[in-house]
């Protein structure tokens, strides 16, 4: 399980004892966002704060802690183990991942080569967002995506920052563990941007279940067609479909005989009928439970989950 610790040791030492002193309950941290001559801002409990160097939490940047170059410049070191040649790869896709399976997003000057990124220097603007897993979020869901014919065809729906990765994590998890009502079987996860199961060198940071095989860092598309091939999944997850090569990449794995977990955002089904490529995916029902969340009642609300006609499953 992800801990604070993991986190604040990232940090030059003043700022890892001004973290310390706050007493952040660590569940609730989402996000630290770090910029070089700007306060820190910390996104907790739903809210944003700001820190002084006592390490008071505060709502305004008043009398905030005031990030600089050199604080930055030491976390790069740590992330990047003092060699950013080393992770350039990582670097040249603007995060890493780090121990915890927290995703470090960072940002400065682009260096390009022959029209591509090559990779990013000077950085001074790094976004540290903060792996949870919630065990069992999924239970009650997990049930309703599998009869005796096997696991639905599932899309998940939801606006950012509604748990949907959360959420999709859980499912993965059940789903290869099993339970009383079904046994588990052989998930593939491509773990496009490695939010899914965080892996750090390799081994995934968070539970996704003794069944499962992860894709890191891979293209969806030709992930999913990799894992056809390579591993025979029962189960295909992937986070966050929409390209036209998305498309057809999911076409072949239904044609597979695979069931596929994904998830898109929006807002409701019919809202995400508006883009091309959904609405064709859509209109050839290439998916059988449609499941839109919200943070109505907080993070990962459960608003209704349907079938493909659009009636209400319970």
């Amino acid at each position: 399980m992800a801990t604070d610790q993991e986190v604040w040791n990232l940090m030059p030492l003043h700022l890892r004892q001004m973290l310390t002193r706050s007493r952040i309950s660590f569940d609730q941290l989402t996000e630290l966002r770090i910029r070089a001559g700007y306060p820190i801002i910390i996104k907790y409990s739903g809210k944003e704060y700001y820190l002084d160097a006592s390490g008071r939490l505060l709502p305004d940047s008043g009398n905030a802690y005031i990030i600089t170059r050199e604080d930055i410049r030491s976390i790069v070191d740590v992330i990047s183990r003092y060699s950013l040649y080393a992770f350039e790869e990582e670097i040249r896709q603007g995060y890493l991942t780090v121990t915890g399976g927290h995703r470090i997003g960072v940002a400065g000057k682009v260096v390009l080569e022959h029209g591509q990124i090559k990779t990013i220097r000077n950085i001074t603007y790094l976004n540290i967002r903060i792996a949870h897993q919630i065990l069992g979020c999924g239970r009650k869901l997990h049930k309703l995506l599998h009869d005796n014919e096997g696991y639905k065809h599932t899309l998940i729906i939801s606006p950012p920052g509604c748990g949907k990765t959360t959420l999709l994590r859980d499912l993965i998890r059940l789903t290869s563990e099993g339970d009383d009502s079904c046994p588990g079987v052989t998930v593939g996860v491509v773990d496009e941007r490695s939010e899914i199961a965080a892996c750090y060198q390799g081994i995934p940071q968070l539970d996704v279940g003794c069944r499962t095989d992860v894709l890191d860092g891979c293209p969806k598309a030709s992930g999913m067609v990799l894992l056809l091939r390579s591993m025979t999944p029962d189960v295909i997850a992937v986070d966050e479909i929409g390209t036209p090569e998305d498309y057809e990449a999911i076409r072949y794995v239904l044609n597979a005989g695979c069931a596929i977990f994904a998830t898109v955002h929006g807002i409701s089904l019919e809202e995400i009928r508006n883009r091309p490529v959904i609405s064709r995916m859509l209109s050839e029902r290439f998916f059988e439970r449609y499941v839109i969340l919200s943070n109505r009642k907080g993070i990962g609300t459960i608003e209704r989950v349907l079938d493909d006609q659009g009636n209400a499953c319970d």
